[in-house]
């Protein structure tokens, strides 16, 4: 059963609908938490040789991404390499830099897409697998009305426990989307998705209208086998610029499924960056 910070009446007689986003080259050209290992380095949380190798897995994310085996690994090593991070450090230093960082990454397309289907009644979902201390801010960023993003356990000390409480992944991104149409009466038949890995087909395969965003060579097949829509999303724009409604957080977002964090999904980067060095050389 997924956490539900804030549940919402509705009519049986008229089902909701929203779309979901997935985040990281589907919404913003980058990886999110990826974006910030500068700052982290900044701020004390990793040190210059892990920003190096931040850059580099930051390449390699672009390139192709991550596969499952990839992920399942990464999460097995983050948890321990963030424990003892100060969960609040990590969130002021998100605030400080957030603009500068992330503003400039945002698809103009996607912006676009999020102006219409609110336009359209709908309310728009991110669902991303990197930690909420990241996601949450760029969903107020964007004006999402709700936020899926991963977490994992908080100390009393405020600081990560190393303890993964949940991890929004494949399948359990597509748990927390039929969890959000049970408490929000979303007709998922009616609703709409966006991705660019093939590791959300789930996700995608849970509503009525998916869509692949830059796919990475499984999902275009995956698209092109299903007769799924395949947007290339490629101009990158600054919200003020592009739409002044969404410069300013005016939807807030309203939901957090339990997960791993932004530092920890930063270490699990950079494991598989140094995983990726040691095999071919390449850093």
């Amino acid at each position: 059963m997924l956490g539900l910070v804030e549940n919402h009446s509705f009519s049986h007689s008229t089902p909701r609908t929203a779309a979901f986003f997935d985040l990281d080259k589907t919404v913003i050209a980058k990886s999110s938490t990826l974006t910030f290992s500068k700052s982290f380095y900044q701020g004390g949380l990793i040190n210059r040789r892990a920003v190096l190798r931040t850059a580099y897995a930051q390449f390699v994310f672009l390139a192709g991404g991550a596969d499952h085996d990839q992920m399942e690994r990464m999460r097995e090593y983050l948890s321990a390499l963030c424990r003892g991070w100060n969960v609040r450090q990590v969130k002021e230093i998100v605030a400080e830099t957030l603009h500068d960082l992330i503003d400039p990454i945002i698809y103009d397309e996607a912006a676009s897409l999020i102006e219409e289907h609110h336009i359209a009644g709908r309310d728009v979902v991110i669902v991303s697998t990197s930690g909420a201390e990241v996601v949450e801010p760029i969903g107020e960023l964007l004006g999402a009305d709700r936020v899926v993003a991963t977490r994992m356990v908080v100390g009393d000390d405020g600081c990560f426990t190393g303890e993964v409480e949940y991890y929004a992944y494949g399948p359990t991104k597509a748990e927390a989307i039929k969890e959000l149409a049970r408490t929000e009466g979303y007709d998922l038949a009616r609703c709409y998705a966006y991705s660019d890995s093939a590791t959300d087909l789930p996700m995608l395969s849970s509503v009525g209208n998916p869509h692949a965003v830059n796919p990475d060579r499984a999902l275009r097949r995956e698209a092109l086998a299903r007769e799924w829509p395949i947007l290339d999303f490629h101009k990158p724009v600054r919200l003020k610029q592009r739409l002044p409604r969404l410069s300013a957080p005016s939807r807030p977002a309203l939901l957090a499924a339990a997960g791993v964090g932004a530092a920890a999904v930063t270490a699990g980067i950079v494991w598989y960056a140094s995983r990726r060095r040691a095999t071919s050389g390449a850093l």
